[in-house]
């Protein structure tokens, strides 16, 4: 017997399964893994859209908005123009985030409100807003959490906070839109990115050569967003193998 997609509740025109990702709309694509992942994409023959402050040089404009993912109204009209300008969407990755280190009473308010405004408030505005276009092409979600959203550290309640956040936030999504749109939570550990270079010293990692490359993350990225109709990869946890933070 032939299943086809339209038996397992898969549009015929979806694209999952393919080596092609279709049309991926990455928030915070200009660096580090979302830069990444919007050249795997590009790479595989897809089409990055990218929502950030800063524009990729290599991004036509009709593919990019500019947008504070913290503004939550604002970044859901973002998604919503890129999406309508390129004719729908297969995936979204929300890439964006930030950090603000240091123990709860000596960060201020307004800039630990904001790491919890872009890492979890602008993951779920992003999606939100996705999610009529992701519906009808039976697409997929990819949320970036980290090691620190399974397991804390002192002087990142911050961060914390908002990873295992999303943890929460993707997890539920998964169970509330099964058979309807992929979700994957994707865990990475530390990466040689600029994500660490505003820090203080003690911050920082000690040897960022041990870290993992954002190109190896992004790869896992693509083979979330890559598998054949009916499945899923729900999460994925991708770290250096000396990563200190998992399990």
């Amino acid at each position: 017997m032939t299943i086809r997609p339209q038996d397992l509740g898969i549009a015929a025109s979806d694209r999952r399964g393919r080596d092609n990702p279709g049309t991926v709309l990455v928030s915070g694509g200009s660096s580090g893994l979302g830069a990444a992942v919007v050249r795997a994409v590009r790479e595989a023959g897809g089409r990055p859209l990218v929502l950030d402050l800063n524009q990729p040089d290599s991004l036509r404009d009709e593919d990019f908005a500019r947008v504070d993912v913290a503004d939550t109204r604002a970044t859901e009209r973002a998604v919503r123009e890129l999406a309508e300008r390129a004719g729908g969407l297969d995936a979204v990755v929300t890439a964006a985030g930030i950090d603000r280190c240091g123990r709860l009473a000596d960060v201020p308010g307004k800039e630990w409100d904001n790491v919890v405004a872009v890492d979890l408030l602008g993951t779920a505005a992003v999606v939100r807003a996705a999610l009529p276009y992701l519906t009808s092409s039976h697409g997929h979600v990819v949320t970036v959490a980290s090691t620190l959203g399974l397991r804390a550290v002192s002087d990142a309640t911050a961060y914390c906070a908002a990873k295992f956040g999303v943890v929460g936030f993707t997890r539920a999504l998964a169970a509330e839109l099964a058979g309807e749109v992929g979700v994957t939570l994707l865990v990475p550990g530390g990466m040689r990115t600029n994500f660490f270079a505003d820090r203080d010293e003690k911050y920082r990692p000690a040897d960022e050569s041990v870290l993992n490359a954002p190109e190896n993350v992004a790869r896992a990225v693509l083979l979330a967003l890559t598998q054949p109709p009916g499945c899923e990869v729900r999460e994925l946890v991708v770290c250096p193998t000396s990563e200190t933070s998992w399990p």
